[in-house]
């Protein structure tokens, strides 16, 4: 939770270019409610309904693709979510009662999938199964119970879902966190979970977490000279009492200790997994500075491109030792995010284009982080049992555009030209030789874009849109004409799916963007790059 900042390149920083007329297609949608869905607002001084413009090209950088080889393939399960310990009761409802709007919720973003769900964080050092006769270390705040056993079991298998589960490290004691694992495999059952994530965070031990001790003196739970070599350790001393299951680790928070990940996977034998925890922004930056919590700063390629950067040197270290790496904790601020920037439609548009980013850096997958109350949430709930309810916030739209343009198996297609400005491209081929390119409009000013289809994507393209009334925007969300309604109680998506029909012209497509959006443009069939391989498939 308090996360990785990690300095980015510029990227497309020149000014935003007015829209033209004479474009092929211009993108917009009318205020309408849909079956239920939120009123969604057209973005000023553009047409309130889908409109076909006079044949011809506006003069515009053109966008093209390059024609190698696609990136490659996505793997299953790539987008899932992260959860506090003390969230999954809030989320999951009951053994008795799953919330099924939560169940659904998860689901649309890893459609015919295994979804992976961790369960970790903060909590993950702060939680223990209690022992009969053993006093809770000082450090401990959250209690697991057979009920919370059986409520995660039961949430677990209503998804389909592979859990990554955090094993306290932080108090130091290989006897509790074997009963809090041996617990864990027999209350949830051994077919649900995927790997056991030793500790948290433990580049920052020496700072967190902290507690206080019977005299009321706070303390850190690592002294100021704990270093790298106490961490393999004390790592050790607890994996070797656990369970004979898969194991995570070692969910670092900075950038101090990656350069003893070689090291650190040559030791562990049974490591199966790397993990690694990614926030563009912080809670202690100061007003100013890059990785204060602002919109400008969540848009900047810092946060998004430069952000995926980050992992690039160790997937590289990883895959030579035939590991994936999963960032299986992200969001956009760390501390809970911060009002006014995580839960805003700006939110969207920088998870949609971060998801893209880590793709190509190539991690096997990404976890959302949330629990109740936080800024960051993908979606609150409420209710009780037969009465659940959610109500879905903007970030969540961003990855659910990235759920429908980047299927399993699906292939980036490289860039090879790209518009200045604030406007991020991305381009998947997948399975069936279906072309999907997606263009982010971060700025508030209409973009007028010109591209040439990549390599087999031929005649019209369908578009749909993700769009709000302003980057600001808290409500007023739609992806392609849907919304969820205000309080959704099945986690479906309502209304009559909206798209644009795409003519090219001379060879070339082209698009009026409204600021504050993004397009994706489809193509079925066609013969791009060929049909990828199935999902999951080794890189």
């Amino acid at each position: 939770m308090r996360g990785l900042t990690v300095a980015g390149r510029e990227w497309m920083a020149a000014a935003a270019v007015p829209a033209r007329a004479g474009t092929v297609a211009v993108l917009a949608l009318a205020a309408l409610s849909l079956g239920g869905g939120v009123p969604v607002a057209a973005a000023a001084g553009v047409a309130r309904t889908p409109v076909a413009a006079a044949a011809g090209l506006p003069r515009a950088p053109v966008i093209t693709f390059a024609k190698g080889a696609p990136g490659r393939p996505l793997p299953s399960g790539f987008v899932g979510l992260s959860l506090e310990y003390s969230a999954v009761p809030a989320y999951a409802g009951s053994a008795t009662a799953v919330n099924p709007a939560v169940v659904q919720l998860i689901r649309n973003l890893a459609p015919g999938q295994t979804p992976v769900l961790r369960i970790g964080g903060d909590s993950t050092d702060q939680t223990w199964w209690p022992v009969a006769g053993v006093k809770p270390p000082g450090v401990i705040k959250y209690a697991l119970t057979p009920a919370w056993m059986q409520t995660t079991g039961a949430f677990a298998h209503a998804l389909g879902a592979r859990l990554i589960l955090g094993v306290n490290l932080a108090m130091n004691r290989p006897d509790l966190a074997r009963a809090e694992a041996e617990a864990m495999l027999a209350g949830i059952g051994r077919s649900s979970i995927a790997e056991f994530e030793i500790g948290n965070e433990p580049d920052v031990y020496k700072l967190f977490p902290e507690y206080r001790n019977p005299r009321g003196v706070i303390e850190h739970v690592r002294g100021r000279g704990y270093d790298f070599g106490d961490y393999i350790e004390q790592f050790r001393a607890v994996r070797r009492v656990l369970p004979h299951v898969p194991i995570a680790g070692p969910a670092l928070g900075g950038k101090a200790w990656a350069s003893n990940l070689g090291p650190f996977i040559a030791s562990e034998p049974r490591l199966a997994l790397i993990t690694l925890h990614l926030y563009p922004l912080t809670c202690t930056s100061a007003a100013g500075t890059p990785f204060y919590p602002t919109i400008a700063n969540l848009l900047s390629a810092a946060a998004s491109t430069g952000l995926a950067a980050g992992a690039l040197a160790p997937e590289a270290v990883a895959r030579a030792h035939r590991l994936a790496v999963r960032v299986d904790e992200i969001n956009s601020v760390t501390c809970g995010g911060r009002t006014g920037v995580s839960n805003t439609f700006a939110s969207a548009l920088w998870a949609l284009d971060t998801a893209f980013a880590l793709d190509q850096a190539g991690v096997s997958g990404i976890n959302f982080h949330m629990f109740p109350g936080a800024r960051y949430a993908l979606f609150s709930v409420a209710g009780a049992p037969g009465s659940w309810s959610a109500v879905v916030n903007p970030e969540y739209y961003g990855l659910l555009m990235f759920a429908e343009a980047a299927p399993p198996g699906s292939r980036l297609v490289p860039v090879s030209s790209a518009p200045s400005g604030h406007v991020r491209v991305w381009a998947t081929v997948a399975r069936g030789k279906t072309v999907r390119v997606v263009l982010i409009n971060e700025s508030s000013s209409t973009r007028t874009l010109v591209l040439r289809a990549p390599a087999g994507a031929r005649g019209p393209a369908s578009a749909e849109l993700l769009q709000a009334p302003n980057l600001n925007a808290t409500t007023g969300v739609s992806l392609g004409g849907q919304s969820f309604a205000p309080s959704t109680t099945t986690g479906v998506i309502g209304g009559t799916p909206v798209s644009t029909p795409v003519a090219p012209v001379a060879g070339k497509y082209s698009v009026v963007l409204p600021g504050a959006s993004a397009a994706m443009l489809t193509w079925t069939g066609g013969s791009a790059g060929g049909a990828a391989p199935a999902a999951g498939a080794a890189r």
